[in-house]
């Protein structure tokens, strides 16, 4: 089966984040390369696979669900 590639600019729209956010907040620390993004033939463009985007943030938003958020901005799961 065929995942559908995203560009950085399809992915903002997508999840309503901002390109720059995306690039420089998510990437490296929630998007993972050769996860959730690939470099096509070693270059420097990067597609993010839609698939394993939508998979992890539904995980994520039920895994916080149980948690408590702290004021130092960490969570306390309980």
């Amino acid at each position: 089966m065929q995942s559908e590639l995203l560009t950085t600019d399809e992915l903002s729209a997508r999840i309503k984040y901002d390109v720059r956010t995306i690039r420089e907040r998510l990437k490296d620390s929630v998007l993972l390369e050769g996860v959730h993004y690939i470099r096509p033939f070693g270059g420097r463009k990067i597609l993010f696979v839609w698939d394993r985007i939508a998979e992890d943030m539904t995980k994520t938003s039920a895994a916080s669900l149980a948690a408590i958020p702290m004021a130092n901005g960490g969570v306390l799961h309980g």
